[in-house]
C-alpha cells in the first residue's frame, strides 16, 4: 500500500493500540522483573500502577523508575515495527500514556506524587521522540532496484 493513500481502518488503529499497550507492559515486566524483582520478596502489579512506588528516595524506587524509562525506550523501537510512520508515534505513544493514568488512576487514585509524573512525561517525550526519529530513518532509507538486465 502507497502511503499517500489515505485509507482510515478503524480496527487496524484499535489493533495497534492494544498490540502497543500489552508489548509495552510485557517489555515493563521485564525490566521490572530484572530490576525490581532481585530486590523486593514479591513482585505485584503495585509497582506497575501505583504512583508511591515511583520514588527518588529508596534504591527500589530507582530501579522502578529505570524499569518505566527502559520500557519507553523499548516502545519506541515498538513504534518502529507496529506504527511504522513518524507523523503517528505521538499519537500513539500519548494513547498508551493516557491509557496508563487511567488504569493508575482506577488502581490506586489519583497520582499526587512528582516523581510519578515526571518520570511518565519523560518516558512519553522519550518514546515518541525516538520513535520518530527511528521511523523517519526507516522511511529516508533508499528504495533497493533491482534491474533485469539482459546480458546481450
Amino acid at each position: 500500500m502507497f502511503y499517500g493513500t489515505i485509507v482510515w481502518d478503524p480496527w487496524l488503529i484499535v489493533a495497534q493500540i492494544v498490540c502497543l499497550q500489552c508489548l509495552y507492559y510485557l517489555s515493563l515486566g521485564f525490566f521490572m522483573s530484572i530490576l525490581v524483582g532481585t530486590r523486593v520478596s514479591r513482585m505485584s502489579l503495585i509497582y506497575f500502577f501505583d504512583f508511591s512506588t515511583l520514588t527518588a528516595s529508596t534504591v527500589t524506587g530507582w530501579c522502578a523508575i529505570a524499569s518505566f524509562i527502559l520500557s519507553s525506550l523499548a516502545g519506541a523501537v515498538l513504534l518502529l515495527y507496529l506504527i511504522e510512520r513518524a507523523k503517528k508515534c505521538l499519537d500513539f505513544s500519548a494513547t498508551l500514556y493516557i491509557i496508563h493514568l487511567f488504569i493508575c488512576i482506577v488502581y490506586g487514585g489519583w497520582p499526587s506524587s512528582i516523581t510519578w509524573w515526571v518520570v511518565n512525561v519523560t518516558g512519553l517525550a522519550l518514546m515518541s521522540l525516538l520513535g520518530e526519529w527511528l521511523c523517519i530513518r526507516r522511511e529516508l532509507q533508499e528504495i533497493p532496484m533491482t534491474r533485469l538486465r539482459s546480458n546481450v
